[in-house]
């Protein structure tokens, strides 16, 4: 990110770039990274806090997400209800088969026209095709599929979409550490950052040894500070 997106901002990148990064690592609220900012001898607001997870957060993840490889050609897409203010909606998902998430969508249905609007979605972010397609045993799926993408293979039955359905606990664990979400536009916005930040920083670490896991570590971190514009915020004495 071009370091002149902060011009105007009394805090410097690092500082505001290490904000948004701690609420959406982790289940804090914006009071808890305020105290957490406090510590180290920065007096921020939770409410400018606020501000600059709307301002950047996307920013941000849109920025990762341009440095990701391509997509896997096997997706799996499944769907989950969320409550909005007491409303029930639907989150929709597509992750790839190594658990990356392509992309997300909040609608108010599960029909058909709901299916076939996520079906294009992730192609159209992504740019790219699938080779299969693996999803629940919702018939909308089937329908969508035949409208959007007939060329692709599809799978539909019970196990195939453990990997979509465990892409949904991050999100369940948020949303019951935020106490529910409270418009549609805020909850698409901060669940299309939250599926882009928090994975960056996650590598599977079983796979690591400890030298590694540190190495590749410090790897993530300096493409974090390239892409916000931010020099890393110095360690607290």
């Amino acid at each position: 990110m071009d370091a002149t997106s902060y011009r105007g901002f009394r805090f410097p990148a690092e500082v505001v770039s290490h904000c948004v990064w701690l609420y959406h690592r982790f289940n804090l609220s914006l009071r808890d990274v305020e105290e957490l900012m406090f510590k180290r001898g920065i007096e921020v607001s939770h409410e400018t806090i606020h501000q600059w997870t709307r301002r950047f957060g996307a920013a941000y993840a849109n920025a990762l997400r341009r440095r990701r490889p391509k997509p896997g050609d096997k997706w799996h897409l499944d769907e989950v209800f969320v409550r909005i203010n007491g409303v029930q909606k639907y989150l929709w998902r597509a992750v790839d088969q190594d658990g990356i998430v392509l992309d997300i969508l909040l609608q108010n249905r599960r029909d058909e026209s709901a299916a076939r609007r996520f079906f294009r979605k992730p192609m159209k972010k992504t740019r790219s095709v699938p080779r299969v397609v693996v999803t629940g045993r919702l018939r909308s799926y089937g329908a969508a599929h035949r409208t959007v993408m007939p060329s692709v293979g599809h799978r539909s039955h019970r196990g195939l979409n453990n990997r979509a359905e465990n892409s949904h606990q991050p999100t369940r664990q948020r949303e019951r550490a935020m106490k529910g979400f409270r418009s549609v536009g805020r909850a698409q916005r901060f669940l299309a950052a939250f599926s882009a930040i928090p994975p960056r920083f996650r590598p599977r670490r079983h796979l690591f040894t400890a030298t590694d896991y540190r190495t590749e570590m410090i790897i993530r971190f300096a493409v974090w500070d390239q892409i916000t514009g931010a020099p890393g915020l110095p360690a607290a004495a």
